[in-house]
């Protein structure tokens, strides 16, 4: 059996933590931030982790086994 490419859109998105989370960036950081308020411009700097609901999913595009 064939080696399970990764996809390449996801590899530049998600980092494997070392205690096996996945990092993610927030949404909303790219443009239109005039009329965001500091605080939220702020708050959306800090990276978060993949909702369990949606690891199976990014895992199988980093091709990371479960």
């Amino acid at each position: 059996m064939p080696k399970m490419k990764t996809n390449s859109s996801a590899k530049k998105r998600f980092k494997l933590t070392g205690t096996g989370k996945i990092a993610r960036k927030n949404a909303y950081k790219s443009h239109i931030l005039t009329k965001k308020t500091t605080k939220q411009k702020r708050n959306l700097t800090t990276t978060s982790y993949v909702h369990d609901a949606d690891m199976g999913n990014v895992k199988r595009m980093l091709a990371i086994g479960k």
